[in-house]
């Protein structure tokens, strides 16, 4: 046999060697900060990987998720508002269509059991499925998602990339919003910095601090800044949405009025607040928690009154923006992904 038809031969078996051959997709590590808790997500069942987070980051910014084409995750959760949105009150989706509710900022899911102003969720991986069939948000079904992104090259090659094959499900579909999300992780605030030692707090920002600690820590828990429980925290009714929260999933008279405790971190850009978005800033809120009428609904960790001077309100709220993390917000790699 000639040298050309062994170098023939080689080629023929090199490249059959690597058809048949399965990339494997790259791992990608999740760290718990120093000090918090041990994340609730199960990563052993959805392996997570950086063809698997690039996947879920391009579904999460396409609008292909949506009946029509016009809206994405990223309509209402934007990174620089700590993935809530700022410009309305309640959610808005296709043609105009009004929600019921304030967005919740997506931000340190991995220690959540459940999801939603109401926990009407209890898995991460099953969230997307609420906003992509509510008919005032997506307005779609996770079946014709999936019949719309199997038309598109650029799925096939991610999805072949993050699973070791072009098959597209609506579980991979979910799996790898799944493995973006996760990885939101806010851990570098001002806040965190003075924690470890590496910076410190502004007067202001100390006593309100202390504040925070007397008034706030029993429901916004350290370091989370949730307990990710559900409470009452003396709203009155919207006359127009009426919404009983917790109540509407668990049945029980007892959870009337209770919506779970969001996260304060960089709530300083998660405006505006509450569940039906009713107050537009930090002061409003906290003059909301310094003047509650007393009622039988009430936790008895909102029953005391804060009594809080104006002094006192502000250096609170300078305590509160310690918790705004610059490198989450503007972090290029939870961004709008290029091609």
């Amino acid at each position: 046999m000639s040298r050309q038809s062994k170098n023939i031969i080689i080629g023929i078996l090199f490249l059959l060697t690597a058809a048949f051959t399965v990339r494997k997709a790259t791992p990608v590590y999740f760290e718990t900060p120093a000090g918090w808790p041990k994340a609730h997500y199960d990563f052993s069942k959805n392996k997570l990987t950086e063809e698997g987070f690039e996947l879920g980051r391009h579904l999460f910014y396409d609008p292909i998720l949506s009946k029509d084409s016009t809206i994405s995750c990223a309509s209402c959760h934007l990174q620089a508002t700590a993935f809530a949105h700022v410009d309305h009150a309640l959610s808005h989706g296709i043609e105009g269509k009004i929600g019921t509710r304030n967005s919740l900022s997506l931000v340190n899911l991995a220690w959540s059991e459940n999801f939603m102003w109401d926990g009407g969720v209890n898995h991460l991986d099953m969230q997307p499925l609420n906003p992509i069939t509510s008919p005032v948000e997506m307005n779609e079904s996770l079946d014709h998602v999936v019949t719309k992104i199997r038309k598109s090259k650029k799925y096939t090659h991610l999805f072949d990339a993050a699973f070791g094959d072009p098959e597209i499900t609506g579980q991979r579909v979910l799996k790898a919003l799944s493995q973006f999300e996760v990885m939101l992780v806010s851990a570098n605030s001002k806040y965190d910095k003075v924690m470890r030692n590496e910076a410190q707090f502004s007067q202001a920002e100390q006593n309100g601090y202390q504040l925070f600690k007397i008034n706030c820590a029993s429901c916004h828990t350290e370091p989370l800044f949730t307990n990710n429980h559900f409470e009452y925290n003396g709203l009155s009714v919207d006359s127009t949405l009426n919404d009983s929260g917790r109540m509407k999933i668990t049945n029980n008279d007892n959870d009337y009025l209770r919506f779970k405790v969001p996260t304060l971190r960089n709530v300083q850009f998660s405006f505006p607040y509450m569940h039906d978005g009713r107050y537009k800033n930090l002061t409003e809120v906290i003059k909301h928690y310094n003047n509650i009428p007393n009622n039988k609904l009430l936790p008895k960790q909102l029953g005391v009154a804060m009594n809080l001077s104006d002094n006192d309100r502000v250096d609170l709220v300078s305590f509160l923006k310690t918790l705004t993390d610059n490198e989450f917000l503007f972090n290029p790699r939870f961004s709008f992904p290029r091609e």
